[in-house]
């Protein structure tokens, strides 16, 4: 099994065509939860996943992902963001930070715990807004200069934001959430990203675990697991989610695979600027969502999961983002 190559920022940063979304190490997903790290991104990087993606808010992250790859450097493609500084709790909003000194401090932090000389994709993780996009931007450009960064990378902005991020230095990547229930990007943002040479990396590809059609009860969600608090797994929403699943599942029984194998091959037919991010800590799930590259979807296929939706509001919406002054540099 070897995975095909797609392409983001106009060509410029080949990488697998399926990443490994490090945010599965997180204490958002219950942490390491008696499982290696290592185990999974070193396969991740066998089967020619080279794509890793973590960020300096994801808890342990940086550090595994750091000790995973010790030795195999050349072999990965790494990813990791910044600027969320404080992570929302329910009822509130989280708190970024756009700065300049911000961005040269985390970026300092990130490859510390990271153990490399330089990152390979650099992303924004929320737009900062009481900071220009054009100060954070140009103060991630200097470190491209300095070639502690290779290629920058956006996170969940709108279409103003990332024109006039464009404008001061080249965007490679734009990580946004979308998958069969997260559609909002395709109107405004994913033609902006193409007539700008951006790629796409789309987060949470399997709805956060529904399309796998592993998840049939709340009560399959550990009490540590962040998804608990997420709208679209709370009540009536949960039920109807379920419901929504079932053609995901019926197609996936036609083609002899996996319903979230569906759901990803869904994603990989919008274009080969297209990079989903799955994230997993256990080797099988990790197999099988890169097994996805094999499903070919007919027309009639892909017009059925076009009409998938999902019931409730997406929780990383930008609206979270406090507009408070950010806090000083630590």
């Amino acid at each position: 099994m070897t995975l095909p190559r797609h392409d983001l920022g106009a060509g410029a940063l080949s990488v697998g065509a399926i990443g490994l979304g490090c945010m599965s190490f997180s204490p958002a997903y219950g942490g390491f939860e008696g499982v290696d790290p290592r185990e999974v991104i070193v396969r991740a990087l066998d089967l020619g996943c080279t794509l890793l993606d973590t960020a300096d808010a994801y808890g342990p992250s940086e550090l595994a992902v750091g000790e995973a790859i010790a030795g195999r450097r050349d072999d990965a493609v790494l990813a990791t963001k910044f600027g969320i500084v404080s992570a929302p709790r329910p009822g509130q909003p989280a708190v970024v930070n756009g700065t300049p000194d911000y961005v040269r401090s985390a970026a300092e932090g990130s490859l510390r715990r990271l153990g490399v000389d330089h990152i390979d994709l650099y992303y924004q993780h929320r737009a900062d807004p009481d900071v220009p996009i054009e100060e954070t931007v140009g103060a991630m450009a200097e470190l491209v200069a300095e070639g502690k960064v290779r290629y920058l990378g956006l996170s969940e902005a709108s279409v103003d934001t990332i024109r006039r991020a464009a404008a001061v230095h080249p965007i490679a990547a734009l990580q946004s959430e979308w998958s069969l229930w997260s559609r909002d990007i395709e109107d405004g943002i994913v033609p902006t990203c193409r007539e700008l040479g951006i790629g796409l990396v789309p987060f949470s590809p399997l709805g956060r675990g529904m399309l796998t059609g592993r998840i049939t009860s709340f009560d399959d969600l550990s009490e540590r697991d962040l998804r608990r608090r997420h709208p679209r797994f709370s009540g009536d929403a949960f039920d109807a989610n379920l419901s929504s699943v079932d053609v995901v599942r019926d197609i996936a029984t036609a083609h002899g695979v996996t319903p979230g194998q569906v759901a990803i091959a869904w994603l990989l037919a919008r274009g080969p600027d297209v990079v989903p991010i799955p994230g997993t800590k256990h080797l099988a799930y990790l197999e099988e969502n890169i097994g996805a590259t094999d499903v070919t979807l007919s027309d009639d296929d892909l017009a059925r999961l076009d009409a998938v939706t999902a019931v409730g509001e997406r929780s990383f919406d930008p609206t979270w983002i406090n507009r408070s002054t950010p806090p000083p540099v630590s």
